[in-house]
């Protein structure tokens, strides 16, 4: 199963009222584990950045003022995802702007059922504590030192994690069944035992190969730890 954990950066809060999107981050994974292929943009959002956004993810005009603007990027990112579903902390935001700048540039839109909100996954598993990214970091251990403001692609990267820890662990579907003994009573795989084999195997080491042996064991001394394993 393929999947793309992905986050944006725009200018404010809402595509209606003017906002763009000004970076995409995106990672892939495949059953659950990363891949290594990421996908990283920058976009000029053709209008001026408002303090407030400039404050949380530091990407300003002239920063932005020679990237490609979303319309001649919006291929790219689409072949990127492809059918995959996407992994999005707090999905209605990200998927609200991704949505309103492919149909503004004359691209299909992505559906919101192939949106997984961790958001909501973290709300449902922990309810009453807090499940900001940050939060969640701490929770599971994962490192976010070097997320000093807000990006795309490192936000991806640690939510890539924090979504592994919160669907438990980084291969979920590897779990040990139980397993039904003889008796009928049921144990866990890993006190699992094999029974002993109704007929020893045949021996494959030759006469020769024996003595050989015996040779030079004898030839080790009596501290040999040969000898206190046969004696």
């Amino acid at each position: 199963m393929r999947e793309i954990v992905l986050d944006t950066e725009t200018t404010g809060f809402e595509p209606a009222e003017g906002h763009r999107i000004v970076e995409i981050g995106a990672v892939e994974l495949f059953n659950h584990l990363p891949t290594g292929r990421t996908y990283h943009q920058y976009v000029n959002p053709e209008r001026p950045m408002p303090k407030e956004a400039f404050e949380v993810h530091g990407l300003g005009d002239e920063h932005l003022r020679d990237k490609p603007v979303f319309a001649s990027i919006g291929q790219a990112f689409l072949d990127f995802v492809a059918d995959a579903q996407l992994v999005i902390h707090n999905a209605a935001f990200d998927m609200k702007f991704l949505n309103f700048e492919l149909q503004r540039a004359g691209f299909p839109g992505l559906p919101f059922a192939r949106a997984t909100d961790t958001l909501a996954i973290a709300r449902q598993k922990f309810p009453g504590s807090p499940a900001s990214l940050d939060a969640l970091c701490r929770r599971f251990g994962v490192d976010n030192s070097m997320r000093e403001k807000h990006g795309a692609l490192l936000d991806s990267e640690i939510l890539a994690e924090v979504y592994l820890e919160l669907i438990g662990g980084r291969q979920p579907d590897l779990v040990l069944q139980t397993t039904a003994s003889d008796d009928g009573n049921r144990g866990s795989a890993s006190a699992w035992r094999p029974p002993p084999r109704p007929e020893p195997l045949v021996p494959r080491i030759t006469a020769e190969e024996a003595a050989a042996h015996e040779a030079f064991v004898a030839s080790l001394g009596d501290a040999a730890v040969w000898k206190k394993r046969l004696g």
